[in-house]
């Protein structure tokens, strides 16, 4: 089981009709975000997304879009690499929480 982030916030968006099924992001994807179904990717951990963007760069048709190094889940990263509060300046206040 992989780290989960806030929920329902990753910007990791598929696009299934343009899936061919290679199974790239499966392979390259560092939390198991996606599996293989009839002959397509499918998203089934979501929310254990790092937008890190491996997936998106690795899939011949284009099928995936990921704002890598944005969003709360990169903000979490930096805070406790930093040692500070995440900021992801999703909200006026510029906290994610």
């Amino acid at each position: 089981m992989h780290a989960r982030y806030l929920k329902n916030v990753v910007t990791l968006e598929l696009d299934e009709e343009k899936c061919g099924g290679c199974g790239m992001c499966v392979a390259v994807c560092p939390h198991a975000v996606f599996t293989l179904e009839n002959g397509r990717a499918r998203i089934v951990e979501r929310d254990a997304c790092m937008e890190c963007g491996a997936c998106a760069m690795n899939c011949p048709e284009g099928a995936l879009a990921v704002d890598s190094g944005v969003g709360c889940a990169s903000a979490f990263i930096t805070g406790a690499l930093r040692g500070t509060e995440p900021t992801c300046d999703c909200s006026d206040d510029g906290c994610c929480c």
